[in-house]
């Protein structure tokens, strides 16, 4: 899964240096996004929660949660999981920011700078620390459908900065696709390290001696 995510990343790239026919599609469809009638406001709140002052606090707020149980607990390793999350959001502005000079794609009309839209900042921020975020809630003690409502949760939380993003004229939609792209390969990385869903709580004593 890894190589498609990778695979799919380099076409979409490749149109977009191109100029190739995908492009010219989500240009069409950016400007057709950031036209509609999507209240401005809740737009605006959803980018928002791209942010790093929103989407960092979140991350290492779970990360301090997991971390806690697992060393109280006395898993193996308990400090390796959060480490690994934490790395993974480091790497967002390391792959990014170079590839965001390398492209060198303009903003929709009206964004200031010529230049630097792809792939998405904001969208890899989210992507990362929500999708980081939902792997250590693994851990926690959740049913099954607990776990499938936090898959579900973080999918419709990274959906709704992208579409805020776009709605407000922020990004054209491959720069949001894009980084869901690159962080998806990302993350499988971290949830190989995170390893399986364990429960975190304390030992069993025991029956009494």
């Amino acid at each position: 899964m890894p190589a498609l995510g990778a695979l799919l990343f380099a076409l979409c790239t490749w149109q977009v240096v191109a100029g190739g026919p995908l492009r010219r599609a989500d240009e069409r469809l950016g400007r057709a996004v950031a036209g509609c009638g999507f209240p401005e406001g809740v737009a605006e709140f959803l980018a928002d929660l791209g942010n790093a002052s929103v989407a960092l606090p979140v991350l290492v707020a779970v990360i301090a949660l997991v971390t806690w149980r697992g060393r109280r607990a006395g898993a193996p390793r308990w400090w390796l999981p959060g480490a690994a999350c934490a790395l993974a959001l480091a790497a967002v502005p390391a792959l990014v920011v170079p590839l965001k000079a390398a492209v060198g794609r303009p903003g929709p009309p009206g964004m200031p700078g010529h230049d630097g839209f792809y792939p998405s900042g904001h969208t890899a921020t989210a992507a990362v620390a929500y999708g980081a975020a939902a792997l250590l809630l693994r851990a926690l003690p959740l049913s099954s459908y607990g776990r499938l409502a936090l898959l579900v949760g973080c999918a419709a939380l990274n959906l709704a900065v992208g579409f805020g993003l776009v709605r407000r004229g922020y990004h054209w939609p491959l720069d949001v696709v894009a980084s869901w792209l690159l962080c998806g390969v990302l993350l499988q990385v971290v949830a190989v390290v995170v390893g399986r869903p364990r429960r975190l709580t304390a030992p069993d004593p025991g029956p009494p001696g």
